[in-house]
């Protein structure tokens, strides 16, 4: 019988292509408009590293100095770390793993023939690498023990090794980074989270990922080129000395295996305060937090706000789609009201009328999927050619491909709900008669 439904739609609409062509574009207007802001947002607000988001955890404490009133549980602490207090917990070692980060940018002298130039660099500890998965195309991570040595040695990027090495294996080779040489230990697989949520305080939150990655102590002792957001009080401020002065410019990572773990880990964190507070150092009473990768996404907006008013603006234009889809289903029903009285004298339900034409919204909505397809392709094609930072991740994934055809069909039907009934409504006897 559903196959019977299909033949007569299909009749149908060829008997008044136009109409049938003017709702096929409402609804493909529609849905591609919808589908297209959706999969930006989609890939915008997803979970960066499903397989561990939900054991990553982003410590915060507050060793600024005391407000007029003295009392700081109103407020958020800084976003990110004193330089003692980021060498404090690192040493620690009280979470599963534990990493310090800044961001920086280092002059790169290649081989002869290559021009020097300047790349985004990360300066961070050795558990940054099994912390967030990353994949090695060769060799892998530096050690704990080259942290604490200090030792030149470096993680590049995959770009940056096809740039230098022409893709070759390069774990041995020498990297030349401002005056300093280090021995590359290994090299990235293509690797770019998107948001970069370990650092959505230095740079574009959706931006290319860093090049070179070197330990943070030797970076700091050869007082490597930092970038991002340095945030000083009190009079003792001297960004020329940051390991001592009273300024927050580190971000910190933690991997905490169990919420166990994770509430023991805050508690740490306070009792730190305290005792931070008792030698004098911090002020303020303890006020600390640790958010959870998602939770620390949703706090910072990593989602632009444009991308989410594009998304209701265009659900508002599929229902404003849906609205004159309603009026030219209704339109066509209705004008076959002969037809209706005949097949009703001849013994069809209400039930099968409103299946049949509740099934021709459904091939119209199919129709409708497949030009809203199209739409979102060229629509996330222009989304690509935006200077927006996430402009090249817009692309159609199988999930927003079959959402296309699904939300299609359902809001063919729900358009089609009203028309059908009120198809199914019409008295027989009347129509005969008037024949």
């Amino acid at each position: 019988m559903f196959t019977h439904y299909i033949e007569l739609a299909v009749r149908s609409l060829r008997r008044n292509p136009v109409l049938a062509a003017l709702m096929v574009l409402a609804i493909g207007l529609g849905i591609g408009a919808s589908i297209t802001t959706l999969t930006v947002l989609h890939l915008l607000s997803g979970d960066p590293l499903p397989q561990k988001s939900a054991v990553l955890y982003y410590p915060q404490i507050d060793p600024r100095d005391a407000t007029p009133d003295g009392d700081s549980s109103h407020q958020e602490p800084p976003p990110q770390l004193t330089y003692i207090d980021a060498m404090n917990l690192l040493q620690a070692h009280r979470a599963d793993r534990q990493a310090v980060m800044v961001a920086g940018t280092l002059a790169i002298r290649p081989p002869q023939g290559i021009k020097a130039f300047y790349a985004d660099a990360r300066e961070t500890s050795a558990d940054f690498f099994p912390m967030f998965a990353t994949p090695f195309q060769y060799g892998g991570p530096w050690t704990s023990a080259d942290d604490e040595a200090r030792a030149r040695v470096a993680v590049i990027s995959k770009a940056l090794n096809d740039k230098l090495f022409g893709g070759r294996n390069s774990v041995g080779q020498t990297l030349h980074i401002n005056d300093s040489e280090f021995r590359i230990v290994g090299v990235l697989q293509q690797w770019r989270p998107a948001p970069r949520f370990y650092d959505l305080l230095s740079r574009a939150a959706f931006g290319q990922g860093e090049d070179v990655f070197v330990p943070f102590l030797t970076g700091r002792e050869l007082k490597l080129g930092i970038s991002g957001s340095i945030n000083c009080w009190g009079r003792d401020a001297n960004i020329d000395n940051l390991q001592t002065a009273p300024c927050v410019w580190l971000q910190f990572w933690v991997e905490l295996d169990s919420p166990a773990k994770a509430r023991a880990y805050k508690e740490f964190l306070r009792q730190y305060s305290l005792e931070q507070k008792a030698l004098g150092r911090f002020q303020l009473p303890p006020n600390v937090r640790l958010r959870s990768l998602m939770e620390w996404l949703s706090y910072k907006k990593a989602v632009p706000g444009d991308v989410r008013l594009q998304a209701w603006l265009a659900a508002g234009f599929l229902l404003v789609c849906l609205v004159n889809t309603v009026g030219l289903l209704l339109a066509k029903f209705l004008r076959r009201a002969p037809e209706i009285g005949v097949r009703r004298a001849l013994g069809a339900s209400r039930r099968a009328v409103f299946l049949q034409f509740l099934t021709e919204a459904g091939v119209i909505g199919l129709a409708g999927g497949a030009l809203g397809l199209l739409l979102s392709v060229v629509g996330l094609w222009v989304v690509r050619q935006q200077p927006a930072d996430y402009a090249d991740l817009a692309h159609l994934d199988l999930t927003m491909f079959c959402t296309t055809f699904i939300a299609a069909v359902l809001a063919s039907l729900a358009a089609g709900l009203l028309p059908a009934w009120r198809a199914c409504q019409v008295p027989p006897a009347m129509q005969l008669k008037a024949n």
